[in-house]
């Protein structure tokens, strides 16, 4: 079964005095691309993290958006109270020697510098164990949604390789018929331009039998049957990550079918041959959302 790239998850539960809320996105990607937004109590773990979220997805261009609220007693902010103190003793000297009222400094003792700083706090390791099943959650939620548009895809997909097979049997039931079109125009343009009796009949031949080589679509026609055979192979394994060796799989069908049109030579197998290409490009289209 395939899995798509394209998938969104969100898990939040709440541990203690803190909420954690954890938003995934997914996009297809070459690689493994990561945005990850952490605040400040997470980021002794960010590279376990990251590799939780690489590890679950593989592939794809990801943004992952993870928040945290302080509930209850929890102390975002430490005031330096030694610091203050030492403040107030100088401003209320100053306010002595100019009589001046301090009954409301404190406000202002609050926005000097150092006063009051962000606070140093971690999360405990208990904490971002609870933290990880959040995070999995989220994970879970976002593969199932890959899951679902995988299946969409994987029908996509064996539809398109299916119409391909199809024109590929029309091919095969027209080459007998475009070989002997092609030998009678041959003979036809030699008796109008040369003459019917100046004609070495058995030289003719031997250039037509090289001529024919030449123009022969039957080795394409045959790895094509293979390559598209070998692509639904693909499709059913168990495997995960196909999407790479899907695309490549892809480029070599794309290869046997412009041979095939540069040597048809006939327009009823160029018409198969463009059909054929109209439904590999959007193969390819689909493809490029597989894991």
């Amino acid at each position: 079964m395939l899995k798509s790239m394209t998938g969104f998850g969100r898990s939040e539960m709440t541990v203690g005095e803190k909420t954690f809320l954890v938003e995934i996105k997914s996009l297809n990607g070459k690689q493994f691309e990561l945005q990850l937004k952490l605040p400040p109590l997470l980021k002794p773990y960010e590279f376990d993290i990251r590799s939780i979220l690489q590890e679950n997805l593989i592939r794809g261009s990801v943004d992952c958006y993870i928040t945290i609220k302080q509930n209850g007693a929890s102390k975002p902010v430490i005031i330096n109270t030694d610091l203050i103190k030492s403040y107030y003793k100088q401003i209320s000297q100053l306010a002595g020697e100019l009589q001046i009222d301090t009954n409301s400094v404190l406000s202002a003792l609050l926005r000097l510098p150092e006063v009051v700083s962000p606070s140093n706090e971690i999360l405990e390791e208990n904490d971002f164990n609870e933290f990880r099943n959040v995070l999995i959650a989220a994970l879970n939620e976002l593969n199932s949604h890959r899951d679902e548009e995988g299946s969409s895809l994987e029908k996509d997909l064996i539809n398109r390789i299916n119409n391909i097979q199809n024109e590929e049997e029309i091919i095969l039931g027209l080459e007998p018929k475009r070989k002997i079109k092609i030998k009678a125009e041959i003979e036809k343009l030699l008796n109008e331009h040369v003459g019917k009796e100046n004609i070495d009949h058995n030289r003719m031949e031997q250039e037509l039998i090289y001529y024919m080589e030449k123009i022969d679509i039957h080795e394409e026609q045959i790895r094509l049957r293979q390559h598209c055979e070998y692509f639904k192979e693909i499709l059913n394994s168990p495997e995960t990550g196909k999407g790479k060796k899907l695309s490549f799989i892809l480029q070599e069908i794309g290869r046997e079918i412009n041979t095939t049109g540069s040597k048809a030579y006939d327009i009823d197998i160029q018409k198969s041959v463009v059909k054929m290409k109209d439904e590999l490009e959007k193969a390819k289209e689909q493809v490029l959302n597989v894991l």
